[in-house]
């Protein structure tokens, strides 16, 4: 039988998004930033008002508006006004390349592209930013840009039309990790399951304080910031992700519900004079987008004095597996299956496996994507008879908790044995002299596929280890599963949600161009 999660009585009704906080507090604060707040009454106004000035533009209900946006209240504001006429929101990766900018504008058709002023020298270097049907708007951090220009125009007594369910509402795009980066659509009914469903996991209330700690380009960001405001909780809104930006925030903004990134939990425990006082107002702290290293969830807890939770999700699925509140922690699990959600673990043959045993899990949920963008063949490889198959390999216990083990098309096949990444990963990080590390497989004739590490280390560590000392620091914690192969790096790619980029360490080994190779670039295994 599929784990079930609690079951769901309806979807977020977004032509009423930001209802209960009008009703409840109106003049209280709805978004807090560095710079100062907006109220509910406020933020519904600046909605409304630049809702209207969009579609003064000449845009129509269904077409697409691209963002380059770096974290701002305007992102929120924006996705709130496209939510109120129509707009199907595209936003882009802050960090995206001139061709990673062309390649969403020209797949998403997008008719208009929002970007900060910063940008404009890569805007001019795209292909398709200068051709868009309704042009460009700039946005800078003060009064006098485009885009506060038009909150200033729209009306803010203008009605809009109520658009059906199935409409899109968004594309977001997918790290790429297995390709070209694919638009993940969402209608304005999928989203709102899943913002109903965030909601019921962490028990928003308006008593709580959200802060998301990642890009709100990203699905993370976006939905936890959403589904606060439906459950009229303040959200704040860091300038980024650096522990610079949140730290203050965490001090003065006293948020109760903290999502995370572990790259960016990192350093601001280990590397940013933060004491156990910095995390007392949080009652939710959980980190995902990657799996945390138990030696940083022992930091952690030794600092604050409690675990912190992982979750997992998808762009595809939203966020679907969290610790319900008032649940045991499990260290390494990331919880059970969120509020109507079902999980089955699956064998390659498609048959359900029992509990204990670990196969490929497959998620059913009524606000899964609606497929992806302008790809029919791969939405139609991922959603099969209303399962979708997320590529990911997981157990369920006894007591219907989830363990991630990784990625299936990124596991190692060394000798006909099954090797993830993650447990070769987390046992080489914990050598004091490894800040980080990323493993592939790369073809063996013999054994299939030999394990690479690719390893950053400390710039002020106590000692430099060689590469044979850090393949036998692994044997001792992982035995067969040591790399046969260490490549040190002065820097590890990450992809555009800040994960380590495994693809590019898998084309790296294949085109044997490893760049900023400190020492010799591989040892034998002795």
């Amino acid at each position: 039988m599929p784990l079930t999660g609690p079951e769901l009585s309806a979807p977020v009704d977004l032509e009423h998004l930001l209802q209960c906080g009008l009703q409840t507090n109106p003049d209280d604060p709805a978004l807090t930033a560095e710079t100062g707040c907006l109220t509910w009454q406020e933020l519904a106004e600046a909605t409304r008002r630049l809702a209207s000035a969009y579609l003064g533009l000449g845009l129509m209900p269904g077409n697409r508006v691209a963002t380059l946006m770096p974290n701002r209240p305007a992102q929120v504001i924006h996705n709130l006004a496209c939510l109120r006429a129509g707009l199907v929101t595209v936003p882009m990766n802050y960090r995206y390349t001139p061709s990673d900018i062309d390649h969403a504008l020209q797949l998403s058709g997008a008719s208009l592209l929002v970007h900060h002023q910063e940008r404009r020298p890569d805007i001019a270097r795209c292909q398709f930013a200068s051709n868009l049907p309704n042009g460009r708007v700039e946005f800078s951090d003060g009064d006098d840009c485009g885009f506060a220009a038009l909150i200033k125009k729209g009306d803010p007594k203008a009605t809009f039309p109520v658009l059906p369910q199935n409409s899109p509402a968004c594309i977001l795009f997918t790290s790429g990790s297995t390709g070209s980066a694919k638009g993940v659509t969402h209608t304005r009914e999928t989203l709102g399951w899943i913002l109903a469903s965030v909601g019921m996991a962490f028990q928003l209330t308006p008593d709580d304080v959200v802060m998301p700690g990642s890009s709100f380009s990203h699905m993370a960001a976006t939905i936890f910031s959403l589904a606060g405001l439906a459950n009229g909780t303040r959200v704040v809104v860091p300038r980024g992700n650096h522990p610079d930006e949140l730290l203050p925030l965490l001090r003065l903004a006293r948020p109760t519900v903290m999502f995370i990134l572990p790259a960016t939990l990192s350093l601001l425990v280990r590397d940013h004079d933060t004491v156990r006082e910095d995390f007392e107002s949080l009652r939710v702290c959980f980190a995902g987008g990657d799996k945390l290293s138990e030696d940083l969830e022992d930091e952690y807890t030794q600092l604050v004095g409690r675990p912190i939770e992982e979750g997992y999700g998808m762009t595809e699925i939203g966020h679907a597996v969290t610790l319900p509140i008032g649940c045991s922690f499990r260290p390494g699990s990331p919880g059970k299956a969120c509020p109507g959600y079902e999980f089955s673990i699956r064998n390659e043959a498609g048959q359900e496996l029992p509990c204990g045993l670990e196969g490929r899990a497959w998620v059913r949920f009524p606000g899964m994507m609606a497929g992806y963008w302008q790809h029919p063949e791969a939405t139609a490889r991922t959603i099969v008879e209303g399962w979708l198959d997320t590529g990911d390999v997981m157990f369920a216990d006894q007591d219907d908790y989830l363990w991630f083990h990784g990625r299936r098309k990124q596991i190692i096949v060394h000798d006909a044995s099954n090797i993830f990444p993650q447990d070769v990963e987390q046992a080489i990080v914990k050598h004091p002299a490894v800040e980080m590390v990323g493993v592939v497989g790369i073809y063996d004739r013999v054994h299939g596929e030999n394990v690479r590490a690719y390893i950053k280390l400390h710039k002020d560590g106590p000692s430099v280890p060689t590469a044979s000392e850090l393949i036998q620091f692994s044997r001792n914690e992982v035995g067969y599963k040591a790399p046969e192969e260490i490549v040190f790096l002065d820097e590890l790619p990450r992809n555009a949600t800040g994960k380590i980029d495994r693809m590019t360490l898998k084309r790296m080994a294949e085109e044997q161009k490893d760049r900023g190779v400190k020492r010799e670039n591989s040892e034998p295994a002795l």
